[in-house]
């Protein structure tokens, strides 16, 4: 009889260095969609805050507690990243796993943000982008999210069947970045 192995999105594509940037892939913890029921919201946040220590982000941001944290994820909606909903939070919100659906990489480097100006329309300047900021983007070609997780590190995240797409045109630019250096 075959066994399966589950195997992790980007598997045998990552860690990958190029130039003065890193590329590796981020072990997937749960995530789960929460989109508030109409006239919920209030005690949606009252609940997260409760239950997780989190407040419901503004668009473009992201609150953290520990390994918890909630990214804004569009008009109405965000992505708990880290630990398993609440419960009691099914009363105020739907809440959809989206643990399989997703690949997520990190980028760092001294010149992580050259890399990241070369796939995506996001302004990415200090001033703009903040630590703690995301945005649902391009990148390339593919709708991603990018969240901005220090001064020269960004968590992208990709749908599941394009991680190895989104690798390949990260390590292009990566490449493109450390050729211009050298």
């Amino acid at each position: 009889m075959t066994e399966l192995k589950a195997l992790s999105p980007a598997a045998g594509l990552l860690p990958l260095t190029i130039g003065s940037v890193t590329l590796r892939e981020n072990e997937m913890s749960a995530l789960t969609l929460i989109a508030p029921y109409k006239g919920q919201e209030a005690a949606l946040g009252k609940a997260l805050d409760a239950a997780h220590g989190l407040g419901w982000p503004a668009a473009g941001a992201t609150s953290e507690n520990g390994a918890a944290r909630l990214v804004w994820f569009g008009r109405n909606a965000a992505l708990l990243v880290g630990v398993e909903p609440a419960g009691k939070l099914a009363k105020h919100a739907a809440l959809t796993d989206q643990s399989d659906a997703w690949s997520s990489v990190t980028l760092e480097g001294a010149a992580a943000r050259d890399v990241l100006a070369r796939l995506t329309p996001v302004d990415l300047r200090d001033t703009v982008f903040a630590v703690g900021a995301t945005a649902r983007t391009e990148v390339f070609h593919m709708a991603c999210s990018i969240t901005r997780l220090d001064a020269e590190s960004w968590q992208i995240m990709g749908f599941r069947s394009m991680a190895k797409t989104l690798v390949h045109d990260l390590q292009v630019a990566m490449e493109g970045v450390a050729a211009r250096s050298a």
